[in-house]
């Protein structure tokens, strides 16, 4: 791969140490990806996602951000209540928005608006990320994702499952702050159509997101892909290529 590539450790004391953050390319719009459930920043690299966007990065239109999950210590860890893991994706957030943003806008010269992506549980993280922080993440490309977080765990949902899952707020939003979303988040919808998308709950849970959204005015559009398109990274690779050659 001749792609431009470095590697920086950022520290995150709410996560007990550092988090690591892959950054490719020269130039061009800043998108930051996050992995598939428990994934780490060289996930992308790894399954093809980096060299499918290579053209757009070694021509200086992208920029691509890939960062490590916290996954594996929040919304997956089963030894844990829902509200708990909910709780503990506060301290993801932190990093994200309060080290790893500043730190984009530094490498980018100045800071700006950065667009969010992700696959499978990442396209969750990329949807929370762009609604609940429009004013950063302005738009979200999620592929193959479920949007209803409550459904990987257990125990009650109070407060912080309830902010943190897309499924729940959304369907109550209202007044200044929808008006506000509906001027400056726009998410675009992807999913296949093929296998395991339908054993993910990643086909209905889109399709309905989507749906969800244009209920609340929220721009959103949605891409379904066919049937021989399953759950699985040529898939996401083919899409991911597809479509951030429309926005970079």
């Amino acid at each position: 791969m001749g792609v431009a590539r470095r590697h920086v450790s950022l520290p995150a004391p709410a996560l007990g140490g550092e988090g690591g953050v892959l950054a490719y390319g020269h130039w061009g719009r800043p998108v930051l990806a996050f992995p598939s459930e428990q994934g780490h920043a060289a996930q992308y690299e790894d399954f093809g996602m980096v060299d499918a966007t290579a053209p757009l990065l070694e021509a200086g239109r992208l920029k691509l951000y890939c960062v490590d999950s916290y996954d594996a210590a929040s919304w997956h860890d089963r030894s844990l209540p829902l509200e708990e893991r909910a709780r503990r994706l506060g301290g993801y957030e932190g990093w994200i928005v309060n080290t790893v943003v500043p730190w984009i806008a530094a490498d980018c010269g100045g800071a700006g608006d950065i667009a969010v992506t992700g696959v499978s549980f990442g396209a969750y993280h990329a949807a929370n990320f762009a609604l609940r922080r429009a004013d950063v993440f302005p738009l979200a490309i999620c592929q193959s994702g479920v949007y209803d977080v409550s459904v990987v765990g257990w125990g009650e949902r109070g407060d912080a499952v309830y902010f943190n899952n897309p499924a729940d707020y959304v369907s109550h939003l209202h007044g200044d702050h929808l008006d506000w979303l509906r001027s400056r988040a726009s998410l675009l919808l992807v999913c296949g159509q093929g296998q395991w998308e339908d054993t993910t709950g990643a086909l209905e849970s889109t399709k309905g997101f989507a749906a969800l959204l244009r209920e609340k005015g929220i721009r959103c559009e949605l891409d379904l892909w066919g049937q021989e398109w399953p759950h699985d990274w040529p898939s996401w690779r083919a899409q991911l290529a597809h479509h951030l050659a429309r926005f970079c």
